[in-house]
């Protein structure tokens, strides 16, 4: 219940953010126009704050799913005869295509800061190291092997796993073939081509590196005692730092089977065999009987051992001084932008799965958990979802931005407006194309639950 709340909670300052960045957009460039703002809400639906600053009406609305500019307009009701001037539909094909295209233009402008931000304050990930690799899947067959860390995607350098993700994913679109360099502790720097031209696979719904036959590496949880709480083997003389060699007189392999045997025999004795300072000592822990999720469990009341420095050793921070991250942050809104596009014409060309749309459910989910990680993960979800915000306005969808700029297009070329019957046969198909595109998205949010 806690976790819901804190992804509805970051769900909620997300879109927040997101529309107040867009809707400041069209605002701002439309009074620097000249043309009167009536009203600026974020949300949707009935109001429940408003305040008045100038002749401008600031609202927060109920429904946190977007918000709109209203501007003085011929259209939407009369005007007086001295504020003619100012009203939108009066204004020339210029203006007026700049004051929508400011919406998505500063959705791109607050990824851009976004992306400096993060690389200021440092964006932490894993290290691309391999764990395993499953027999005979394209990584195999690359010769990719366990313990192998990628270094770079077609000569560019990547740190964390999500760098590499983006990358092979990006040249894979580009040629199909892609040119990977590994470096491994012991065999050193190898270079390696993964072939990815089955790109339908690749962007089918699922984790790109399980497709590829890569899990990263994880710590492995050896059969020695960390922490331990008070409770059974505390008493019984186990110390921190202990390694079971058997347990019964079966040898111990890993921290989950002692867990599992252990679990399995509450109120049972249990004798271990222990090494200490290359001493072998002998315990018998009777596990305490305790009620887990309807069943009865052994306890013991210990923790695994953990090495931090090899855990350490895994984890990346990527950091930039001041002016060295703003390139690079135009680089990673550029580089993020065009792999959108790429993805949406996949889409469009049935090379990639439909189930890729996400609804607000799995932005909710994937805003809390960014959250939940850190201040820089969750601003690099802002700028992910800034720009994709700013594609999807942009495409020629009517009702959308993109579909005004569109009709904007066409009477700079023609040099009138478009029709209003016209205009009116769009809103119709824009409405039945959204209404389909957001139906798909709640079924995929849906089916994801379900599962």
């Amino acid at each position: 219940m806690i976790q819901m709340l804190g992804y509805i909670l970051a769900f909620v300052a997300v879109i927040a953010i997101i529309v107040t960045v867009h809707e400041f957009g069209h605002c701002w460039v439309a009074k620097k126009c000249g043309v009167k703002v009536l009203r600026f809400s974020i949300g949707l639906g009935k109001p429940f704050w408003s305040r008045r600053v100038g002749e401008t009406e600031y609202v927060l609305a109920s429904i946190p799913l977007g918000g709109y500019v209203r501007m003085l307009d011929e259209r939407e009701g009369q005007v007086a005869d001295h504020e003619v001037h100012r009203a939108f539909n009066r204004q020339p094909v210029g203006r007026r295509f700049a004051i929508v295209a400011a919406g998505p233009l500063f959705n791109f402008i607050f990824a851009v800061f976004a992306y400096w931000l993060t690389f200021i304050v440092g964006v932490e990930g894993a290290r691309p190291t391999v764990g395993e690799v499953s027999p005979q899947s394209i990584a195999w067959r690359a010769e990719i092997r366990a313990n192998d860390t990628f270094v770079s995607v077609e000569g560019v350098p990547v740190h964390t796993w999500q760098q590499t993700s983006i990358q092979l994913i990006d040249q894979a679109l580009e040629r199909g073939q892609v040119s990977a360099g590994l470096q491994n502790e012991e065999s050193g720097m190898k270079v390696v081509t993964l072939d990815l031209s089955d790109t339908r696979r690749l962007l089918s719904e699922g984790n790109l590196l399980e497709k590829l036959g890569i899990s990263p590496w994880r710590y492995a949880y050896e059969p020695v005692f960390g922490k331990l709480m008070s409770g059974v083997a505390k008493e019984a003389g186990i110390r921190e730092g202990d390694r079971v060699i058997s347990l019964d007189g079966v040898p111990a392999q890993s921290w989950a089977q002692l867990v599992r045997y252990i679990q399995d025999r509450p109120g049972v004795p249990v004798h271990l065999l222990i090494e200490r300072d290359h001493r072998q000592l002998e315990f018998e822990l009777i596990p305490q009987a305790d009620r887990r999720d309807g069943e009865t469990v052994g306890r013991v009341g210990a923790y695994p051992y953990v090495d931090e420095a090899q855990l350490k050793a895994q984890r990346v921070v990527v950091r930039y001084n001041p002016v060295d991250a703003i390139p690079r942050s135009f680089v990673k809104t550029w580089d993020v932008s065009v792999l959108t596009l790429k993805l949406l014409w996949e889409l469009v060309r049935g090379e990639a799965s439909l189930k890729n749309i996400s609804g607000p459910v799995t932005i909710a989910e994937y805003a809390g958990i960014s959250a939940a990680i850190g201040f820089s993960a969750f601003v690099s979800a802002l700028a992910i979802i800034s720009i994709s915000i700013g594609i999807l306005n942009l495409l020629p969808i009517p009702l959308l931005d993109g579909g005004h700029l569109f009709y904007y297009l066409i009477e700079i070329i023609k040099g009138s407006a478009v029709s209003e019957q016209i205009q009116v046969m769009g809103q119709r198909l824009g409405i039945m194309m959204l209404a389909g595109l957001m139906g798909l998205a709640f079924y995929n949010d849906i089916y994801r639950l379900l599962q």
